[in-house]
């Protein structure tokens, strides 16, 4: 159930290619944070894409863009539901989930930044929401225990 922004310069992503990475993104999430078969439950993964204009991207004072392709990849998750592993592979697949969505002969350097949002500050259609009740909603395989022991 994250929401991930995804930011790149423009021009880098068309609407296909957008598209693709948003699916291959929100596969990376189900299987990192374990969350549920139930198509409802993918739709809880948000992928925001945000571009930035010439002249907005720089890496070591220089514009990158003749060498590499950067792209930025912001995924804020529930706390209590990655691990030091799951976000060890949420970088790796993260950084695959790029590369194959584009088809250029430049390099991709993904900066992954895994944003644990503390339990109890996740709101969402106007109430917040606490990890058991992220768990019933997402299916979190992982984190079942808590629906069971919580109030439905």
């Amino acid at each position: 159930m994250p929401n991930i922004s995804i930011r790149a310069p423009q021009g880098v992503f068309d609407t296909a290619t957008r598209a693709a990475l948003a699916r291959a993104v929100t596969a990376v999430a189900k299987t990192v944070e374990q969350g549920g078969d139930d198509p409802a439950q993918a739709a809880l993964t948000w992928v925001w894409f945000e571009e930035a204009g010439p002249g907005a991207v720089y890496a070591g004072g220089v514009d990158p863009l003749a060498r590499v392709i950067p792209v930025f990849v912001i995924f804020h998750y529930p706390q209590g539901v990655l691990d030091d592993a799951s976000r060890a592979e949420a970088a790796r697949l993260l950084q695959e989930a790029v590369e194959e969505a584009l088809e250029d002969p430049r390099p991709v350097r993904t900066s992954v930044i895994l944003a644990e949002v503390p339990d109890g500050t996740w709101g969402g259609t106007g109430v917040i929401w606490r990890l058991p009740d992220l768990a019933r909603a997402a299916g979190y395989k992982h984190l079942q225990h808590l629906v069971e022991g919580a109030a439905a």
